[in-house]
């Protein structure tokens, strides 16, 4: 496996289907090892989830959306949420992503936390951010706020991603 550069995200960035669709300012999301992906918006977890060996013991919990203030920010006390972001992700047979967040994030105390991109998905994904800190943490709408590492696979997956989340959010 290789991690795809600038210039090769770019040329497939200009593919059928869009590797990245929705992008706000692909000048400043495309950066030398990925792309960012930015924030469409927050939910609140409202329930327990539940998971087993298989998908037939599979419970999501319900979440309640949060809304932005006039201009754009929500202020996030300490606690774990679910974000769903802008852009669709369109992932080709040959490559798998994984995503990292901003390390601005970090600073700040938050993190977010993701599954693996798997060859063929395609969607618009949700993830996990935690914030750890006590005090909490603002966010604005749009804010990029993971990067997206894409690797080339050995060769192309016989079949591709075709779980329950298959084109979530679209």
């Amino acid at each position: 496996m290789s991690l795809l550069s600038h210039d090769e995200l770019v040329f497939l960035l200009n593919e059928k289907p869009l590797l990245i669709e929705h992008m706000i300012d692909p000048e400043v999301q495309i950066q030398p090892n990925g792309i960012e992906l930015t924030l469409q918006r927050v939910e609140a977890y409202e329930g327990p989830g539940a998971i087993g060996y298989d998908n037939s013991d599979r419970e999501i919990p319900p979440t309640k959306k949060i809304d932005f203030d006039d201009e754009g920010w929500v202020h996030l006390p300490e606690g774990s949420y679910k974000i769903i972001f802008n852009e669709i992700v369109n992932i080709p047979k040959n490559i798998a992503a994984i995503a990292k967040p901003r390390s601005s994030l970090l600073r700040c105390g938050v993190t977010i936390q993701t599954a693996v991109w798997d060859a063929g998905y395609g969607g618009r994904s949700e993830s996990l951010l935690v914030v750890y800190n006590e005090n909490g943490f603002r966010i604005r709408k749009n804010a990029r706020i993971i990067q997206l590492l894409f690797f080339r696979l050995g060769k192309e997956v016989r079949e591709g991603y075709s779980g329950a989340y298959q084109n979530e959010n679209i």
